[in-house]
């Protein structure tokens, strides 16, 4: 059962951000004095006096604003309102109210869920001198607060959770949240990662434009396909570090980083239309070394211009991507929507293969037709041989093999041995991990 849901919203540098954290008591949210920083809206659990929430931290409101972003931002929030149990209405105590305060309450006031009026940034408790002004919002009692050093934050949970249970009454507030599989959305800048995103949430969570750099927060996103449960995960675009100037895209990196140490599987999403770069491979060897499942996504292939350019594509994949060669390959186009299903399907397939347990007997079996095979290496005198194999891990799995003289295996051996195992044993999507030990 999902949590219940609590939407911070207000306009730009207010401390949405850092009221987020303060209340998750993580740094997951991205805090920065430039204007704009959060721009889509993003999930973070938290739990008070035994009751668990999520909290939607979203872009800040300007009505008025002629941004190129400004509109989706102001769509994304008050989608994240109406989606709430409860609304969190925060404004800056130091500023006092300015037109987009007015006109975000104006809204505010019409909705039937629950709206609390915080006023942030009064650090010295106990002053209430610089709250009157507020009431005129019409949201009810202002609650001050200091997102910074936690005052009054206590007190206004008390209320949100009471809100909560009563939002939600007949729900089991206590449980966990299911966030079944964890699939997170990766790739350099503009390879289409949000609006593929969208296509597979059915909705326009992520902000979507041609401007490279867009999503600069991890944004989980939590449905169900067919009966089973995702947590689709769409990272700010991966760069090279001596490419990342802005302080704030720096820690879009690090969260993007984050998303693929969680992830299940990996979605390396590469924009068909440019072909297999540089920083495709980098992103590729992120999510390998970290040794999450992965599927590799062909984007915009409906505008990639005859056969002999999608076959040099592929080809190209297949020769400088040979160390995630487990990985399927899917053409899609996220716009129109096109073979998507077929993302769910190597998906599942990928996931399947990494939580893969192969039983002892079937794996020595296998053992047995490679030593009958007669490859193995040797050094002088010596000679591998291989006693007995059995599985030690899964997600990924982890294979440890008994040798006479396991400081003889080398990589190409290590590697013949991956795939003979691959060949016999169905594990597409998924990397393999083989450990060697000792054994007289």
């Amino acid at each position: 059962m999902s949590l219940p849901l609590v939407a911070v919203v207000g306009r730009p540098n207010v401390g949405k951000s850092t009221f987020v954290n303060r209340i998750a008591q993580a740094d997951e949210a991205i805090v920065h004095s430039m204007r704009g920083v959060t721009r889509d809206r993003s999930y973070h659990e938290s739990e008070w006096n035994g009751v668990k929430f999520t909290l939607v931290d979203t872009g800040g409101i300007e009505m008025g604003g002629e941004d190129d972003f400004q509109a989706s931002i102001r769509h994304q929030a008050f989608v994240a309102a109406e989606q709430a149990d409860a609304i969190v209405f925060l404004v800056d105590g130091k500023t006092g109210i300015n037109a987009d305060d007015a006109e975000v309450a104006r809204i505010l006031r019409k909705t039937d869920k629950p709206v609390f009026l915080v006023v942030n940034k009064l650090d010295t408790p106990g002053r209430t001198d610089e709250i009157w002004e507020f009431y005129q919002l019409g949201i009810g009692d202002p609650w001050p607060v200091s997102a910074v050093h936690g005052h009054g934050t206590g007190d206004l949970l008390d209320e949100v959770v009471v809100a909560l249970q009563k939002a939600v009454a007949g729900r089991e507030l206590s449980g966990t949240l299911d966030t079944g599989v964890n699939v997170a959305i990766i790739g350099r800048p503009n390879a289409g990662k949000s609006s593929l995103t969208n296509k597979l949430t059915g909705n326009d969570r992520s902000i979507v434009s041609d401007v490279a750099g867009t999503t600069r927060d991890a944004i989980d996103t939590y449905i169900e396909h067919e009966g089973k449960a995702y947590t689709i995960v769409d990272t700010a675009g991966l760069r090279r570090k001596s490419q990342i100037d802005e302080d704030v895209e720096y820690y879009g990196f690090v969260r993007a980083m984050r998303a693929i140490d969680r992830a299940d599987v990996a979605l390396l999403v590469i924009d068909g239309t440019l072909g297999l770069t540089d920083q495709d491979q980098r992103v590729a060897r992120f999510a390998a070394d970290r040794g999450c499942a992965m599927v590799i996504v062909l984007n915009k292939w409906d505008i990639v211009e005859g056969p002999e350019a999608k076959a040099e594509v592929r080809e190209r994949i297949q020769d400088r991507l040979m160390f995630v060669g487990y990985a399927p390959v899917v053409a899609i186009s996220a716009l129109t929507g096109k073979n998507i299903q077929r993302i769910w399907d190597a998906i599942d397939t990928s996931y399947a293969n990494f939580r893969k347990t192969i039983p002892t007997n079937q794996l020595n079996t296998w053992l047995q037709g490679i030593r009958e095979f007669g490859h193995t290496v040797s050094h002088g005198k010596a000679m591998l041989r291989m006693k007995y194999v059995t599985q030690t891990g899964t997600c990924p799995p982890v294979f440890t093999f008994f040798a006479n003289r396991p400081d003889l295996v080398d990589d190409n051996y290590e590697r013949y041995l991956e795939n003979r195992l691959r060949e016999h044993f169905d594990l597409e999507g998924t990397p393999v991990r083989m450990k060697f030990k000792k054994k007289d």
